[in-house]
């Protein structure tokens, strides 16, 4: 799609998924040239003997089928497997200068990176370097640091087990605990937040439980966009008449009507499934009064008499329950739908279809996850479930819809920050040295080390750091001033541009790529959003032979870092079940058996205990925990304040654009919108697709404003508002987070429009003599 395509706004109407989603698929084969092969390799995709889907987290289904992947996983794949290639030509036509002036999508759409590269300062350029040079830079610059402390080591959710496992360990070896991770930016209030209320921080369902639901509750997550592949799980209950309860303060179209591409009748006859059952169009800020209402309905009712909780599983498997309730009994009505933007009447009819399910799954994403407390809002989602007994039974418990696919797994296998005593004992005594017992750096910690100067190197295994961190202005500065900048990548993006004084990009083969070592193919494992542990083994030939895998990777930094370690890097390059064995050992009551297990081609899944009511809590029990009030943001004393919510479109996967467009929500061409409420659209005196800048209202004496944005009426909140991201991240602010978690609060920010610029047309017209290539969010 050309960059230089006029915006165009127009309304969706059609169910999601059907066949708007398989034209997209095709349409992206296409565009990168691999109808043929993409095809084939789709085959293989989520499949036993097979790759695991590089995009989302969601686990295969218990029913196999022909086809096993989604629209967004057939674009991840059409990207990764693309014919376009970024060579050492390209870097001699293109200063990193001009690169910076270039969109994220025009860098994705570059292609596959094919050998390593470094920065030359005297050209400006990227240039080559061999494997071994850039090795011993790397190995240079980490020897030579003062303190270990001062290196950064971010990691990428796509990151295999046993390659983040040994990146853990190489990393320990070295000296600290630096761990920045993405999931530091998405579900780390689940990790940090749910074990205090149930003693592990993941989900407590399997694929199964959908099938044995009675009620599903889905609280800010827009599954057709980001977990497309669970829109059948929620079409086969529909068919069931299970009642759907959907809480967001956007109506999402695939949560509204879908069609399964994979239902011959339904792509025949152009049919849909309705979803959403209920739809609480919650205000931005609002869920935790709304499940606090809901919770003080179902409390009100059993102390009128009525036999609405399952008080034997209180009164065995919880703890704190009393100073809990009279906590929620003291919040007001008035103040309950105020906060939350709901009606009594609904928030009363919502809990009636908790109340009537015996057996309900409670889904949430992102638009729970970050707030500034997220954690303990977490926590309250917990706690509604444990009132009816909904852990430790079919069809029932909570299920954090995770974002990159092993997100989870890096966390399970040492990318922790924050490692228990009990890990680093086991680490030392299996690989014969004492790990650093201080805590590391997570994502808000990593970047405020830059900004004062205390970090000098930062190694990014996968990923795009630079553009899903806030305060985007201040990033930039901070990165360019340390001394060495790594990139382990399969394509270009902003994270190389934005670069240190030295810079290397290493390319690495893809999941989808055969991994060939001296004694065979290699398969890699990840575990999936629901604690599924599988294979993922590529069928694709290598982009290039110059590249490497995550594993040899990590190994050969080590080794150039660690000179005299004894631990023998060079046997675990070439043989994947000598990690695996590892693996077994640190963590021996999760991977006892690993190498057994992991032949069963559909995997096996981690031992979950509240799946067997059973809680490593300080309590030995589920816990009740109080939080006072009902918000779920700081109050900002503003009458112009907004609360904006960051997005992403529907052709996006985290920080990776696949178009400028977002056909779900109608935006063609175009990824500088605000989502605004029609009618205060009006009362602000904007006319449709005003042009406006918005401001953050901060307290810390920092201008954050980003110019240039269509406003679009869409049916929001009132005083909520949205727009997508990376463009809209210098408006975030690094002390805007949970103060548990420390995940950067990026579904709540607070802004005012401080400015009408004009009208689309003008802005068109201007666009149309302008470098539209540049990147936007930086004014």
């Amino acid at each position: 799609m050309s960059e230089t395509a006029k915006p165009r706004y127009e309304t969706y109407d059609q169910p999601a998924g059907g066949w708007g989603a398989a034209k997209a698929t095709a349409k992206a084969l296409l565009e990168q040239s691999v109808i043929g092969k993409g095809s084939r390799a789709l085959l293989s995709m989520n499949k036993p003997g097979g790759f695991k889907c590089p995009s989302c987290a969601f686990p295969d289904p218990d029913r196999e089928k022909t086809l096993e992947f989604c629209e967004n996983g057939a674009k991840a794949l059409a990207v990764e497997a693309t014919k376009k290639r970024v060579t050492r030509a390209f870097f001699e036509q293109h200063t990193v200068t001009e690169l910076m002036t270039q969109s994220d999508y025009w860098l994705e759409e570059q292609g596959r990176l094919t050998e390593p590269m470094r920065y030359d300062t005297a050209t400006d350029r990227y240039v080559p370097v061999t494997w071994d040079d850039a090795y011993e830079m790397i190995g240079r610059h980490l020897r030579t640091l003062k303190d270990p402390n001062e290196a950064e080591f971010y990691t990428s959710g796509r990151t295999s087990n046993e390659a983040a496992f040994l990146y853990s360990i190489f990393v320990r070896a070295y000296g600290t605990n630096n761990f920045p991770d993405c999931s530091n930016m998405c579900h780390e209030p689940t990790s940090r937040g749910l074990p205090h209320a149930i003693g592990i921080g993941k989900g407590t369902i399997v694929m199964s439980d959908f099938d044995k639901a009675e009620a599903i509750f889905i609280f800010g997550q827009n599954t057709g966009t980001n977990s497309p592949r669970m829109m059948s799980n929620l079409v086969h209950a529909r068919k069931r008449n299970v009642p759907i309860v959907v809480v967001n303060p956007m109506p999402e179209r695939a949560l509204i009507r879908f069609t399964e591409p994979q239902d011959p009748v339904k792509m025949a006859t152009f049919g849909s499934t309705a979803i959403a059952s209920e739809f609480v169009h919650i205000r931005i800020g609002g869920d935790l009064a709304l499940v606090k209402g809901m919770i003080k309905v179902l409390l009100e009712r059993e102390a009128s008499g009525e036999k609405v909780l399952d008080q034997e599983f209180i009164a065995e498997h919880t703890h704190g329950f009393e100073a809990w309730r009279d906590e929620v009994l003291s919040c007001t009505w008035n103040d309950i739908t105020r906060v939350s933007g709901i009606s009594e009447e609904q928030i009363r009819r919502v809990a009636e279809i908790y109340a009537r399910s015996k057996a309900t799954v409670l889904c949430f994403g992102m638009g729970i996850t970050q707030h500034q407390q997220g954690s303990r809002m977490i926590q309250q989602l917990a706690a509604l479930l444990m009132l009816r007994g909904n852990f430790g039974k079919p069809g029932a418990g909570i299920a954090p819809i995770r974002g990159h696919s092993n997100v989870q797994g890096d966390r399970t296998v040492g990318i922790d920050e924050k490692p228990t005593q009990a890990y680093l004992d086991r680490v030392r005594d299996t690989f014969n040295f004492e790990p650093p017992r201080k805590h590391g750096h997570h994502v808000v910690e990593s970047v405020e080390a830059m900004i004062d100067g205390r970090s000098k190197v930062f190694i990014g295994m996968g990923g795009n750091f630079i553009h899903a961190i806030p305060d985007t202005v201040i990033a930039y500065e901070a990165m360019s001033r340390l001394e060495l900048t790594v990139g382990i990548a399969t394509k270009l993006n902003r994270g190389h541009i934005v670069h240190g004084k030295d810079a290397l990009i290493l390319p690495v083969i893809a999941r989808s790529e055969i991994d060939r070592t001296s004694v065979g193919e290699q398969f890699v494992t990840i575990e999936d959003a629901m604690s599924n542990v599988t294979s993922s083994r590529g069928v694709l030939e290598p982009a290039s032979p110059d590249l490497r895998a995550e594993v040899e990777i990590v190994c050969r930094i080590a080794r150039a870092t660690l000179p005299d370690s004894d631990i023998p890097w060079e046997s675990y390059i070439e043989d994947y079940d000598l990690i695996r064995e590892k693996i077994a050992q640190v963590y021996p009551e999760i991977y006892e058996d690993f190498l057994n297990k992991i032949k069963d081609p559909k995997g096996f899944h981690l031992d979950i205990p509240p799946r067997r009511r059973a809680w490593k809590t300080s309590t030995g029990k589920a816990n009740f925990l109080t939080i006072p009030g009902l918000a779920v943001d700081s109050d900002v004393a503003d009458p112009d304040m907004l609360r904006l919510s960051t997005i992403r479109s529907h052709d996006q996967y985290n920080t990776t654009i696949y178009s400028n467009s977002d056909r779900y929500r109608g935006v063609y061409n175009d990824r500088m919108v605000l989502f605004l409420n029609a009618a205060e659209r009006e009362e602000r005196g904007l006319k449709k697709h005003a042009r406006v800048a918005l401001e953050t209202i901060s307290r810390d004496g920092v201008r954050r404003r980003v110019e240039g944005l269509t406003v679009l009426d869409y049916p929001m909140p009132r005083g909520s508002v949205a727009g997508y991201y990376p463009e809209l991240n210098p408006l975030l602010p690094l002390s805007h987070f949970d103060d548990i978690s420390g995940t950067p609060a990026a579904k709540s920010i607070p802004v005012r429009i401080v400015a009408v610029v004009g009208t689309s047309e003008e802005r068109t017209a201007l666009a149309e003599n302008a470098e539209l290539g540049r990147w936007q969010g930086v004014p």
